[in-house]
């Protein structure tokens, strides 16, 4: 593709001993980034604990419960993003294969005794102390970050221009492995995601257009051979029978996203006050603090609370588009277009679905939504796009 050229991804000379001797790290953080980041988890932690704190059954009577779980998730985030800072994407890049092989031990682990069943989907290994582990959200990054790692390589030594058909279909293979095993849970959200950060990782590396193609078409293929032979559950099936006609069955399938357009929609322009929506405290809308949060924002915040969330998401991106074209290295403009990718999707189906432009797909809204694993991996993806930046060359 055009406009990535070996001069461009030429090795560096720089060091991080150079760097920390010459600049500072903190100085050099994308701060706008950080910031909409942190702001996003904070609306988040605002908004699972209006939709949680008058459920009993879900709090065990501490109206509080939700909320500090939200914030510890938050905190730990934030201590991996600094971790990953710390250590560096090039220096995580020597530890991709052991990384990759415990995401796919981890996934497969689920169809195993040790997974668990959570909202309809076998996609979790509970932990000791009520805790619950989501491995597909971490293998998101490893997918990035395996696939980064072969695409890049000769073109980062100046052995190549783009990456060769041998090189593409290998890394296909990489995300091929752990996607069929999420697929068989079946967790066909997290599929839909993994599959859009291929495409984005295959357009950012300079790859044939061919195999973005190709890979479009399979990926019809393979859509329409999964409905035929039946691997979705019949939940799942109704889930897209109800997008395709929202009037099918408003009292079952369809109730969810029915609820979360009556309580968008009655927020108006302003909203009726944090803890003040009647649909959330009547509690009508189904996981309100995972993956229909948006509803509280739209109901209690109004539009422009709702719009506010979408402007920092946005935010998100633009950096993280800036922190691409700004690399000189071809391993870290896959990487950030791979993290692009998943945020972009990720949050256009979760607040699509409570709008009724997209199909229900179980996915939460970064940064917002409440869960320990889907925090923990966005956190790190961060943490990622922070160390591309502060690793730029230094001129002299």
């Amino acid at each position: 593709m055009a406009g990535f050229s070996v001069s461009r991804y030429a090795p560096e000379r720089s060091s991080w001993a150079k760097l920390t001797a010459r600049d500072s790290v903190v100085r050099r953080l994308d701060w706008p980034l950080l910031g909409s980041a942190v702001a996003l988890s904070f609306v988040g932690s605002l908004l699972v604990w209006s939709a949680t704190r008058g459920r009993d059954s879900l709090t065990h009577g501490d109206p509080y419960y939700f909320l500090f779980r939200h914030a510890l998730n938050t905190g730990i985030g934030l201590g991996l993003m600094i971790g990953t800072v710390w250590l560096g994407h090039r220096t995580l890049r020597g530890a991709v294969p052991v990384l990759y092989g415990i995401s796919v031990v981890l996934v497969l682990a689920v169809l195993t005794p040790l997974g668990a069943t959570v909202n309809g989907a076998h996609a979790w290994i509970l932990l000791p102390g009520g805790f619950s582990l989501q491995p597909s959200e971490f293998t998101k990054i490893t997918i990035i970050l395996g696939m980064a790692m072969l695409l890049a390589a000769r073109v980062d030594a100046g052995d190549q221009q783009h990456p060769d058909h041998r090189t593409v279909a290998k890394a296909l293979g990489v995300a091929v492995i752990p996607m069929a095993v999420v697929m068989l849970m079946p967790d066909l959200g997290s599929v839909m995601v993994m599959v859009v950060i291929v495409l984005g990782v295959l357009l950012a590396s300079g790859a044939s257009n061919r195999w973005v193609f190709g890979l479009l078409g399979a990926g019809t293929a393979g859509a329409v051979a999964v409905w035929q032979l039946g691997v979705l559950d019949d939940y799942q099936i109704a889930r897209f029978a109800a997008f395709a006609n929202p009037a099918l069955d408003p009292a079952g399938v369809g109730y969810n996203t029915n609820q979360a357009r009556i309580a968008i929609g009655s927020g108006g322009l302003s909203g009726t006050g944090l803890f003040n929506g009647s649909q959330t405290t009547g509690q009508f809308v189904p996981e309100q603090q995972t993956d229909f949060v948006f509803t509280v924002a739209g109901e209690e915040l109004g539009f422009l609370g709702a719009g506010l969330i979408i402007v920092l998401l946005g935010v998100i991106l633009w950096r993280a588009c800036r922190i691409a074209r700004e690399t000189t290295e071809l391993y870290g403009t896959v990487v950030a277009a791979g993290i692009i990718a998943w945020f972009a999707f990720q949050s256009f189906e979760n607040i699509g679905m409570t709008l009724g432009i997209m199909p229900v797909a179980g996915l939460p809204l970064p940064f917002v939504s409440y869960g320990g694993s889907s925090m923990f991996a966005v956190w790190v993806a961060i943490g990622l796009l922070q160390s591309i930046r502060v690793q730029r060359p230094i001129t002299a």
